[in-house]
Formats: structure tokens, C-alpha cells, sequence
């Protein structure tokens, strides 16, 4: 099922794209989910995110929910094709591509948080510079657009750092 006939012709020509990221059940999914993310107004929740699409009625939330928790794709491969948009899209041919790294640590405590561990934090005030959390590095383009006074960085990939030191992308449920 391709996006619904009545989005903008652009809009779905850009989610296209990303068609063989997913399966044929879980496109649609994405492709609603994309629209409402960007036609949200209030906080980007599932339920705002189908309002905002105009599929609150139509769908139920479990739908939505089994995308994340049980449905095979791949973060990496979505950011990977979100990333060449990007750069055919949103970069001058002759401008130098700009990549920025962020690792900071998100403060999480407690025993069931997924990848909390103890760790440096750089970024933390004060003397104390380690910090418990999870830390998920994101890797984002750096755009000028040219109705903003000011750079733009549009994140395209990320993974968890596990407590060995290494980057962990999310995978999908086997």
C-alpha cells in the first residue's frame, strides 16, 4: 500500500523513498506516522502523531505500537536513505558536506533502565564529570536553509552506547 492519494504529490515522493526499508504491511505504517510527525503541533506522541494524520479513527493504537515493538526494519537503513535525501535536497553541489557528532549522556537512574551505566559526561557542570545514563550517539547533517538566519542540523543516525564502550544500533526483533 502505497502513502494515501491525498498528500501532496512531493510528500509522497519523499516517503517513497524509504519504501524498501519495510515490509508491504509496514510502509503504510510509516508513511502515517511520518505525515503526522510533521503535521503534529502539540507533542510528538503515537496518538498525536495519528491525529495529526488524520488516522485516530481509522486505526487502532496497537497497530502503531507492533511497528516498534515487533516489526523488521532497520534504524541504520532509514537513516542511511534519509541521509542521501538530505544531502540531494538540502546541499549545495560544490558545498563541503558538515557532519556532527553528539554523544552526550542522558541522566537515567534505576535498575531497569536499558542501557544505564555509569560514564563519563563532558558535558556535565561542575566537578563531578561522570554521570549515570545512557548515551546514544547521534550523527546529524549541518543544512543552511535559506528562510533561517542560522545553520540547521538534521539528525540521521544514532545508536546506544552499551557499558563495553561500543555503539549498539537497534535491531530489529528476529
Amino acid at each position: 500500500m502505497s502513502p494515501t492519494p491525498t498528500l501532496p504529490a512531493t510528500w509522497q515522493a519523499l516517503l517513497v523513498e524509504f519504501r524498501r526499508c519495510f515490509s508491504s504491511s509496514t510502509f503504510p505504517v510509516f508513511c502515517v506516522l511520518t505525515t503526522g510527525l510533521v503535521a503534529c503541533t502539540r507533542l510528538r506522541t503515537i496518538t498525536g502523531m495519528l491525529i495529526a494524520a488524520g488516522m485516530n479513527l481509522a486505526w487502532r493504537h496497537e497497530r502503531v505500537h507492533r511497528f516498534f515493538s515487533r516489526a523488521c526494519w532497520s534504524t541504520d537503513h532509514v537513516g542511511l536513505v534519509l541521509a542521501r535525501l538530505i544531502v540531494a535536497t538540502l546541499v549545495d553541489e560544490d558545498a563541503p558536506l558538515l557532519v556532527a557528532v553528539d554523544d552526550s549522556v542522558n541522566r537515567r537512574s534505576g535498575k531497569k533502565v536499558h542501557g544505564a551505566f555509569w560514564q563519563y559526561d563532558g558535558s556535565a557542570t561542575g566537578t563531578t564529570k561522570t554521570s549515570r545514563g545512557t548515551c546514544f550517539v547521534v550523527v546529524g547533517i549541518i543544512v543552511h536553509l535559506p528562510f533561517l538566519p542560522r545553520a540547521l542540523c538534521l539528525p540521521v543516525l544514532a545508536a546506544c552506547m552499551s557499558s563495553t564502550g561500543r555503539a549498539r544500533s537497534p535491531s530489529p526483533p528476529s
